[in-house]
């Protein structure tokens, strides 16, 4: 019975230290989502429709992508497509997040994973360099930022009529922001400048040649194969 106790509080504050650790992000975040759901009122979206996305897609960009091809919403097909596109990245996402799922049911892996954004994912990676934690960490943090996130949308999108153009006052910033600062929290070393300037650099050539969001996948792979290469070298 003790150790049925002390695994259960040590899950339960895993999860907790989860969302304390992602709450600091939660201003960005919180901005973030102001701006979408601001837009999405200014294209006519229902606040149930914009309620249905943050539930079953939850993913901030493709949620931008979605509400910008909105008024030609009879092209399904063309927004399915490119919502998926642009969350490719998930599945390299889902590869670095193995280790710490692997005791865990296919049900835990399917719930959990819904609720990964970059931001927990990136609190989540850096934790683990440091301590032993659960899944549930990386859960406390998606709550925690859907709850934010959910809140931020509705906020902008109550409040949509008395801002007209959110880059006025940089909410369209905080995006960047957030990035730039879990960048230098993941960041180790200066081998992380290779395979970081190698994603940059691919990201900006595909953009260039292709537009669209598919530089942000290839920059990806970019990168991750750049770093698997790195760190087979070092321990040949």
């Amino acid at each position: 019975m003790r150790i049925y106790s002390s695994m259960t509080d040590k899950l339960s504050n895993d999860f907790f230290r989860g969302a304390r650790a992602n709450a600091p992000i939660g201003i960005s975040v919180f901005a973030y989502g102001a701006v979408l759901g601001m837009i999405c009122a200014q294209k006519g979206v229902e606040i149930y429709q914009l309620t249905l996305m943050n539930v079953f897609i939850f993913a901030g960009t493709s949620q931008f992508i979605i509400v910008d091809m909105w008024s030609n919403i009879t092209e399904v097909l063309t927004i399915i497509i490119a919502a998926l596109l642009i969350n490719l990245r998930y599945f390299l996402i889902g590869a670095s997040l193995n280790s710490l799922f692997k005791n865990s049911s296919l049900k835990d892996k399917f719930l959990f994973m819904h609720l990964v954004a970059d931001e927990n994912w990136a609190v989540t990676i850096e934790r683990s360099k440091h301590e032993t934690i659960t899944p549930l960490f990386l859960f406390g943090g998606g709550i925690c930022l859907f709850s934010i996130w959910s809140i931020g949308t509705y906020i902008g999108y109550i409040f949509a009529g008395f801002i007209n153009d959110p880059s006025k006052y940089a909410l369209d910033f905080a995006f960047i922001a957030i990035f730039t600062a879990l960048c230098f929290n993941l960041y180790q070393n200066k081998t992380n400048l290779i395979p970081w300037t190698s994603a940059a650099t691919v990201a900006y050539i595909s953009e260039s040649l292709f537009g669209g969001n598919l530089y942000i996948v290839f920059g990806a792979i970019a990168g991750s194969l750049v770093g698997v290469f790195l760190d087979g070298k070092r321990y040949v």
